[in-house]
C-alpha cells in the first residue's frame, strides 16, 4: 500500500466522538477548499458505520460550502429509517457551525430479480497506458506540484489527460482507476474509496470542450451536487474503467454522468454529478 493511499485510509477512520457523530480530519495541503471526494468519502464512512444490515446501494448529496482544509469536520448521522430491506440515512457535514454538505444514503439487503446492463466501451487495458506521474514528465520535465506527488488513487487516461490543450473537445472522458494498493476486504471501504475517486474525473468531461484556464480568475468551478448508484459489489483496488460524458452545460451549469466497469464487463456504478461553470468579471462581485 502506498503511503498516500495508507493516509486516505487514515481519513476514512472517523472517530466517534458522541452517538450518530463523528469527526474526520483534513489532510495537510495548499488548497482553497477540501476536496469533494473526501467529504463525500467521510459521510459515506459515517452513514455505514450506523448500519448492521446492507451495502450500500446509493447515496444522492449537495455541496453547500467550502470546506475548510484546516479545520476538522464533523459528521452527524440521522438514522431515518431501519427496514427489512431497506435501511437511510441522513449525513450532514458541519464546519464552524454551519453544514457544508449534505449526503442522504440507502443501503439495501441483496436480492435475486431481473437481471440486464449496458455493453461496457471496447478499450486499451491499463497496463499500456502511462500514469499521471509519467504523463507530467514527459510533457513538463521534472516538476514539484500536485500532479507529481503520490496519489491515493492510480488514474491511466485513454485519450489525451484533460490539461493538455491540443486534447479533442468532445465532451467525453475514459480513464481506467484503482487504488494504489491493496485493501482490507471491507466492502463499504472499497465503496468509500470509490466514492473518493469519482470526484476526481467527472467535472473534467463539463470543461473538456472548453479553452478553460484553471489559472484564470474569471473561471470557477465547483461540485454542486452528486449522485452514484452501487450495482454489484466491488473492489477498489482493481482496475475499473472510468467512462465520463457531459451532455449539457448551461446557464453556470453543467451535468457529467459516468460508469464505474470491472475489466470483465461488470458494471459496478453509475453516477451523475453537476457542476458550477461560472464565467465572472472583475465587476462582479462573486469574483476573486
Amino acid at each position: 500500500m502506498s503511503d498516500a493511499l495508507d493516509f486516505l485510509l487514515h481519513l476514512l477512520d472517523l472517530e466517534a466522538i458522541e452517538v450518530n457523530v463523528y469527526r474526520g480530519t483534513n489532510p495537510v495541503e495548499e488548497r482553497q477548499r477540501t476536496f469533494g471526494g473526501q467529504v463525500a468519502a467521510q459521510a459515506l464512512m459515517a452513514a455505514g458505520r450506523t448500519v448492521e444490515r446492507g451495502r450500500v446501494h446509493s447515496l444522492h448529496s449537495y455541496f453547500l460550502r467550502p470546506g475548510d482544509p484546516t479545520t476538522p469536520i464533523l459528521y452527524e448521522v440521522d438514522r431515518i429509517r431501519d427496514g427489512r430491506s431497506f435501511t437511510t440515512r441522513r449525513v450532514v457535514a458541519i464546519q464552524h457551525g454551519r453544514a457544508i454538505y449534505n449526503m442522504q444514503a440507502s443501503f439495501h439487503v441483496d436480492e435475486v430479480s431481473l437481471a440486464h446492463q449496458i455493453t461496457m466501451p471496447d478499450v486499451a487495458g491499463p497496463e499500456s497506458l502511462p500514469s499521471v506521474g509519467e504523463l507530467v514528465s514527459a510533457e513538463f520535465g521534472e516538476v514539484d506540484g500536485w500532479f507529481t506527488r503520490a496519489h491515493p488513487i492510480d488514474q491511466r487516461f485513454l485519450e489525451e489527460p484533460p490539461w493538455r490543450k491540443e486534447r479533442s473537445t468532445e465532451p467525453v472522458q475514459r480513464l481506467w482507476i484503482r487504488a494504489d494498493g491493496v485493501l482490507p476486504d471491507d466492502p463499504l471501504l472499497h465503496a468509500c474509496v470509490v466514492t473518493y475517486a469519482s470526484d476526481m474525473s467527472l467535472f473534467d468531461a463539463i470543461v473538456k470542450p472548453h479553452a478553460i484556464d484553471w489559472q484564470d480568475s474569471t473561471f470557477m468551478g465547483a461540485s454542486l451536487d452528486h449522485c452514484m448508484w452501487f450495482h454489484h459489489d466491488l473492489r477498489a483496488d482493481e482496475w475499473l474503467l472510468f467512462d465520463t460524458e457531459s451532455p449539457i452545460a448551461f446557464g453556470g451549469r453543467g451535468l457529467a454522468r459516468g460508469f464505474l466497469f470491472s475489466r470483465d464487463g461488470e458494471l459496478k456504478v453509475s453516477m451523475v454529478q453537476e457542476g458550477l461553470t461560472r464565467l465572472v468579471t472583475k465587476s462582479d462581485p462573486t469574483a476573486p
